[in-house]
């Protein structure tokens, strides 16, 4: 791996704080352009998607799903199964293990291949007039881009200081399994992770201020807590958090429901009460960059910051929380900065995924933000026992929600709950981008027997009843 003396001029056209997916996705757009770049480390290679967040925290989904497909196989007559934990560190280890090798294939092996890029593992980045300071010395460049990712956020719950919470990093690396967890946030992270613990076997309690999955639309949040309630989990929701405090049985946390107080008991508590950007050290007000509430670089569409000169991309930013979007800003704002570039940051037609089972997925705008938006909006929900495919596979859970403008009949956005949804949403996308409109979708072929067939069945729901239908006769 290359340092930066390697580069005997010292002229670099472009630094990159931090050594994430966005971080390297900004360098090797850089370089493939043929310029100069400085990568500073600013924290641990590969960044938080593969070190802390998507990638083992998938692993894990995984490995609890194979444990819970094995009971839901009694879903089908004449069979059952039964699967268990036969050694929790060894399934941490392998974890850790697949960790460590996309580290080292995805990202420290790439860098000897971009002859531009000089790669920088000192230590925390400042930024300086002119460029940044990184240990004792100064790296200089016209142009800076910020990729130092985010971690995760502790609300202001009193006493949770003095109960050494988890978060999703730390609890995946729990040496015992504990009996049970209390999870506070039920976002992406707080739904996922809440979920793998119930079918790893720990009692799981999952609290939250509004509702399981807030961003999404009513009925997907109702679809899915219907199916965590099956599974076990118990789910509080619309309260307020009064304290945290230990107690003999572990943590117990205090919190206002209906006016009325209630307490919360398990062995531990694990934070997922979203995230907070990395910004602190880096010098940016003295630098004029400017921040939201949250400490997010506030960038404009071209991914610049208050400060010309200086861009920022990924989790460290206000956009989209996704790996693949802070990848994408990353390009965007690298061509901008070295090649004089004038790309737009575009998400209108950004898919987004909940590694939850059922899966919950969409794109596009929801009910209320077309409405928001000023459109005449329409809308259909196709219940997931009218999709033929679930029918067959005995997993009926969820729904299929899409939204269009009834005027124009163009798609304007759609969200899934199903256990395919992952794959589904991407033909929807597809469809959003081409400005199909429902009727267009609901003539579309499709083949028999799968999970995306039931976009066109729900297509069709905006004007006929479905299950009066004949296979394959819409």
């Amino acid at each position: 791996m290359k340092d930066c003396c390697s580069n005997e001029n010292g002229a670099y056209e472009l630094i990159v704080v931090g050594a994430g997916s966005a971080g390297f996705s900004a360098s090797i757009a850089a370089a493939e352009a043929g310029k100069r770049v400085a990568l500073l480390g600013h924290g641990t290679i590969g960044g938080t998607c593969v070190n802390f967040g998507c990638v083992p925290s998938k692993a894990m989904i995984r490995a609890a799903e194979a444990l819970h497909g094995a009971s839901a196989a009694a879903r089908f007559p004449g069979l059952s199964g039964a699967a268990q934990i036969d050694d929790w560190s060894q399934l941490v280890a392998g974890k850790d293990d697949l960790v460590a090798t996309l580290r080292q294939k995805k990202y420290a092996d790439l860098l000897p291949n971009y002859e531009g890029v000089d790669y920088i593992e000192e230590g925390p980045a400042t930024l300086v007039e002119g460029g940044v300071q990184i240990g004792d010395r100064t790296i200089t460049a016209p142009r800076t881009l910020i990729a130092t990712g985010s971690r995760s956020l502790v609300p202001a719950i009193r006493g949770i200081e003095d109960v050494d919470p988890l978060d999703s990093q730390s609890l995946l690396e729990l040496e015992t399994l504990p009996e049970s967890l209390i999870f506070v946030g039920a976002g992406y992270i707080g739904a996922e992770l809440a979920q793998m613990m119930a079918r790893m076997g720990v009692k799981v309690t999952l609290v939250t201020r509004s509702r399981l999955l807030p961003g999404a639309e009513p009925e997907v949040s109702d679809a899915l807590s219907e199916a965590f309630e099956a599974e076990g989990v118990s789910l509080l929701t619309g309260l307020q958090y009064d304290s945290v405090a230990a107690s003999e049985d572990g943590v117990t946390l205090r919190i206002m429901q209906e006016g009325t107080a209630k307490d919360v008991t398990a062995e531990r508590i694990v934070i997922t009460a979203g995230r907070q950007a990395n910004t602190e050290g880096l010098g940016l007000e003295e630098a004029g960059v400017q921040t939201d509430s949250r400490g997010g670089i506030v960038v404009g569409q071209d991914m610049q910051t208050s400060r010309p000169g200086i861009y920022a991309a990924g989790d460290v930013t206000d956009r989209d929380q996704f790996v693949y979007m802070a990848a994408y800003g990353a390009k965007i704002a690298a061509r901008n900065a070295v090649a004089d570039g004038s790309e737009r940051y575009d998400n209108t037609t950004m898919p987004w995924v909940v590694f939850t089972d059922p899966q919950v997925a969409g794109v596009g705008l929801s009910e209320q933000q077309a409405r928001d938006a000023g459109h005449d909006v329409k809308t259909s929900v196709l219940p997931l026992d009218q999709v033929p495919r679930a029918q067959a596979a005995r997993d009926t859970r969820g729904l299929i929600k899409l939204v269009a403008d009834r005027e124009t009949d163009r798609l304007l956005g759609g969200q899934i709950v199903a256990p395919e949804g992952s794959d589904t949403i991407q033909t929807l996308v597809m469809a959003l981008k081409a400005g199909m409109t429902t009727k267009a979708l609901g003539e579309t072929i499709f083949p028999y027997l799968t999970t995306v067939e039931g976009l066109k069945l729900a297509a069709q729901t905006f004007d006929k009843d479905v299950a009066m239908l004949s296979c394959c006769a819409g």
